[in-house]
């Protein structure tokens, strides 16, 4: 029971760390119609800008000022080229960020160089959140914090405890903070009532007096911010190194077009669905043939004998969310929640 809970909790703040990174390109591409190829690319910079910042005045005023600091560059690119090529159709906007992508590894590469660096958490998030207990005759319980002292053998047999990280945590907490005023902002304020309005109606917008393309400058300011802001907590929870934006740039792709494109709502059920496969396919250590032969399937003397059957479960874990993404595209090509095509 302990393995299936922290199992669970382990995907869910995998599949809102997820969220919280392609929350911020479903905003842009929702708004402006615009598919940031570089938008892994500002949270790598988030978490770099974290690393360095909080080196500098601590970790929570860095875990602020990163954020915002690459939401100035998103707005500032935005300004300085996508505005540029905006007029000219989906392509350009795509090569434009595909280069930019590589423009931000070459320098990332140049300033903090090619190895990974040391991102550690705050002392308060550093150790477990909570521990289980597996106690041979007292059953499953749970304590806050560390349990060493419980967690040795007995007289009835040995106690397992599994102990769940604080950092993850913390980025279950910052998502569901993060999501509720998202959504606060867009639905709720007369400020994401302008924003929804110029996408479909920027003349009657620019009539009123508001100006369109600061507004979407500011949106894709604020889409690279909150990249910037995963960036921060993904890299203190898990690693910072040059290759974090190609481990999760294609994997936000997934969970954008699976959602639904433009849809918060899809990419949320979409980020959770593909956090909960992938954990519990890499915590499985049964090989496919195992696996079929729970389902009651025989294969061939030779079938048995071939590779394919004999990869585990977790071998084959990286690729379960392609399948998944080629799926919805042949039974939902608008995603699971999605309205638009493009």
């Amino acid at each position: 029971m302990e393995f299936l809970i922290i199992s669970t909790l382990n995907g869910l703040s995998y599949g809102l760390l997820l969220f919280m990174l392609s929350s911020g390109l479903t905003l842009i591409f929702s708004m402006m119609g615009v598919l940031n190829f570089a938008h892994a690319s500002f949270y790598m910079l988030g978490a770099y800008g974290g690393y360095t910042l909080s080196g500098l005045i601590g970790f929570w005023p860095a875990l602020v000022l990163a954020p915002i600091l690459t939401g100035v560059l998103g707005a500032a690119f935005e300004r300085a080229s996508l505005r540029k090529v905006h007029v000219y159709g989906h392509v350009p906007e795509l090569l434009v960020t595909f280069g930019l992508s590589y423009i931000v590894l070459e320098v990332v590469q140049l300033v903090w160089g090619r190895v990974a660096v040391e991102f550690p958490p705050p002392a308060l998030l550093q150790g477990p959140l909570f521990t289980l207990i597996q106690h041979p005759l007292e059953g499953l319980s749970w304590v806050w914090g560390s349990a060493t002292a419980l967690c040795a053998d007995t007289m009835a047999g040995p106690v397992r405890c599994s102990p769940f990280p604080a950092t993850r945590g913390f980025v279950m907490i910052t998502a569901l903070a993060m999501m509720g005023s998202l959504w606060w902002v867009l639905a709720r304020t007369r400020t994401g009532l302008i924003i929804q309005a110029a996408l479909t109606h920027p003349e009657m917008v620019e009539s009123l007096g508001h100006n369109v393309p600061r507004i979407f400058m500011q949106v894709f300011g604020m889409g690279t911010g909150l990249a910037g802001l995963a960036g921060v907590i993904g890299g203190s929870t898990f690693v910072t190194e040059p290759a974090m934006a190609a481990t999760v740039g294609s994997v936000i792709f997934v969970v954008v077009v699976v959602g639904g494109m433009g849809s918060l709502t899809g990419a949320f059920l979409a980020s959770i669905l593909i956090g909960l496969l992938q954990t519990y396919a890499v915590a499985v250590d049964l090989s496919v043939l195992d696996v079929l032969r729970q389902l009651g399937i025989t294969l061939s003397t030779s079938a048995q004998n071939n590779s394919v059957a004999k990869l585990t479960v977790s071998q084959i874990a990286p690729i379960l969310p392609y399948l998944m993404l080629v799926l919805i595209l042949i039974f939902r090509p608008k995603g699971l929640l999605g309205t638009r095509e493009g």
